[in-house]
């Protein structure tokens, strides 16, 4: 009777034990621009603002169980939950004056991931509360990745999503100048893994055509179709839903080849 009692009582240290360390969920922080944000948050979203739609938005339905496996060097635990803090209009310099780099760095625990993609409204030398010269840029992209280790957290630098623009030939080019290789070059001298969305997005936008990701994926609507927008929409920098799910597809597909190297 005792040994079986002695049995019992090791069997729940035992379970107790196994429990208490199972890997809490780590936090993926989203910081950048409306290519990143979630629409969802906003209040009344369906009536006001859809069908635009943030590839972070969609971004959970990737970091399922079997999905982090493949990233298992990147995430570190066997669920992940979505932290999208990013913010239409915001440059790398307006998301840190505004104190919302703070509020994430508060956050910020061991292991979490922080992925960086901001250069749309950088690049806007007509509106100056958001402008920021390219080396500027690089002093912003490289302090948000030293915050970030300073609490071991794992940076990401993603280069700016592309524009349904500039198109030559039947391919799709740059729009956003020297930002993305200022993305690069921060990545390379702080050794930080790099999606290089830029180049992604426009490979895969060509290989479905201009006509295609015009209708399909950027907010380009017809007039009449949806409650947001009665006189249609000509926008060729959002997403529409199918577009910001293949854009997150893109980041994902990039994190597991990161993982692979490292």
């Amino acid at each position: 009777m005792k040994n079986r009692l002695l049995f019992a009582s090791l069997s729940l240290v035992a379970f107790s034990f196994s429990f208490t360390i199972k890997p809490a969920p780590v936090k993926v922080f989203l910081i950048g621009d409306s290519t990143v944000a979630d629409y969802s948050l906003e209040s009344n979203y369906k009536q006001k603002k859809y069908p635009i739609t943030g590839w972070g938005q969609v971004f959970q339905r990737f970091l399922v169980r079997d999905s982090l496996k493949k990233v298992n060097h990147l995430i570190k635990s066997d669920s992940a939950i979505v932290v999208d803090k990013a913010v239409g209009g915001r440059s790398t310099r307006s998301f840190f004056e505004e104190g919302r780099w703070k509020d994430v760095f508060q956050s910020l625990e061991k292991n979490d991931l922080v992925l960086i993609q901001f250069g749309h409204n950088d690049a806007a030398k007509d509106k100056p509360e958001r402008y920021t010269p390219v080396e500027a840029y690089k002093d912003f992209l490289r302090m948000y990745v030293n915050e970030t280790r300073k609490k071991k957290a794992v940076p990401v630098l993603i280069t700016p999503v592309s524009r349904n623009y500039p198109w030559k030939d039947g391919k799709l080019g740059n729009a956003h100048g020297d930002y993305p290789q200022a993305v690069r070059d921060v990545a390379a001298e702080l050794k930080v893994p790099l999606v290089d969305l830029t180049i992604r997005s426009a490979e895969y936008f060509t290989s479905k055509g201009k006509d295609f990701v015009s209708a399909k994926y950027f907010m380009n609507l017809d007039s009449g179709r949806y409650e947001a927008y009665p006189k249609g929409q000509k926008d060729n920098t959002h997403f529409q839903p199918a577009g910001a799910a293949e854009v997150a597809r893109l980041v994902f597909n990039e994190l597991k080849r990161i993982n692979i190297r490292k």
